[in-house]
């Protein structure tokens, strides 16, 4: 989730030029929002550690996709970061099914035969 995050800020960084070309350009508050953003997003990958660092993502992602009013294409990236999102959900309920279900590979235990012939 933190590299996940540090990839949608740099992608927010890099749109910057295309918000500054296309419709109204780049305004204070255009701009200090969307580096507030990135910024935010940085500081969140150092936070995943912590219990509500999975809030602060989806309040981030919520925030990314409100970016629709300042221009459509950083709206369009929320979106797509928002699915990424959505699927980084899906996985990670997953595999908290398979741990609790014991049907993890790390979980099964070996029937291959060690150098002695036994069985382990």
């Amino acid at each position: 989730m933190a590299g996940t995050l540090i990839l949608q800020a740099i992608v927010v960084l890099l749109a910057l030029p295309v918000v500054w070309r296309v419709g109204d350009g780049v305004t204070w508050v255009s701009g200090g929002y969307i580096i507030g953003l990135a910024a935010l997003m940085i500081v969140g990958s150092g936070l995943q550690r912590r219990p509500w660092a999975l809030k602060f993502d989806l309040a981030l992602q919520v925030l990314m996709i409100g970016t629709f009013v300042i221009n459509i294409t950083l709206g369009v990236l929320g979106l797509i970061f928002a699915s990424v999102w959505a699927y980084i959900l899906y996985l990670r309920r997953d595999i908290a099914r398979r741990l609790d279900q014991g049907i993890l590979p790390s979980q099964q235990i070996s029937s291959v035969p060690d150098d002695s012939g036994e069985q382990n």
